[in-house]
């Protein structure tokens, strides 16, 4: 897992989530520096491939059977970042890569979304670039919750009674799925809850990257079930990757 170097949350949640399967599989977790997220140049350029890469090399080193960009950054510039990001690892270390959003957006596909709700700290403006993204996919957002925040490690500061609140407003809107799109949001076991309460998908970040890994490796994930109904159905046909146009 490669992870922003502000984040407190995947790391931890991404350990737990796994337990069922540990010690057959493990995760391991390599930093680049990510302190900010806005829409600017300068909040844009932490997002350079050669310091992922310089990382993911490192990772490499570890053998690892696959390497995930454990971050939603292409939510808002663009899904072709990761696909390009993940060719670049791939590329550079000979492993297997994906990501966060390949992960969401193939659960998308999967359970065929159309009406979608985000649940997201961004600010307004970071939240309304990735609705414009899943509308050129042809996925409505058709609800959002956002806090407003600019600085990662705030991020794990809102509460799991904050996350839980934000996704019953979104589920208000009768969405396909509620996607909470970040991996410094504490929405792993919350999702989880809420998803059974409301009867209504929801999509974790963190979730979302640990179960893609697993079914890129086709590894079964029927053991983590009482995390989200991802892990508990079969995965999908298709290869990880955006949902069809």
């Amino acid at each position: 897992m490669l992870t922003p170097s502000s984040n407190t949350v995947l790391e931890p949640f991404t350990a737990h989530l796994l337990a069922p399967l540990f010690p057959q599989v493990s995760a391991h977790f390599g930093r680049f520096r990510v302190t900010r997220i806005a829409l600017d140049d300068a909040a844009n350029e932490q997002f350079g491939q050669e310091a992922i890469l310089a990382a993911a090399e490192l990772l490499a080193d570890a053998r690892a059977d696959i390497i995930a960009w454990n971050g939603t950054s292409a939510s808002w510039l663009g899904f072709d970042w990761d696909a390009r990001l993940t060719a670049a690892i791939e590329d550079r270390t000979g492993v297997r890569a994906t990501s966060a959003m390949a992960a969401i957006n193939a659960l998308i596909r999967k359970d065929g979304v159309e009406r979608l709700a985000l649940v997201t700290p961004y600010t307004e403006e970071v939240e309304q670039k990735i609705v414009e993204n899943y509308a050129a996919c042809g996925v409505r957002c058709v609800a959002g919750r956002h806090a407003g925040l600019t600085d990662n490690y705030s991020f794990a500061e809102i509460s799991e009674a904050e996350i839980a609140t934000m996704c019953t407003d979104v589920a208000a809107a009768e969405p396909d799925a509620i996607a909470i799109v970040c991996t410094n949001m504490r929405g792993a076991l919350v999702g989880a809850q809420i998803e059974r309460r409301l009867g209504v998908r929801v999509y974790d970040s963190v979730s979302a990257t640990l179960w893609g890994c697993l079914d890129a490796l086709g590894l079964p994930t029927g053991a983590l079930g009482a995390f989200g109904a991802m892990f508990a159905e079969p995965g999908p046909a298709a290869p990880i990757g955006m949902p069809a146009e």
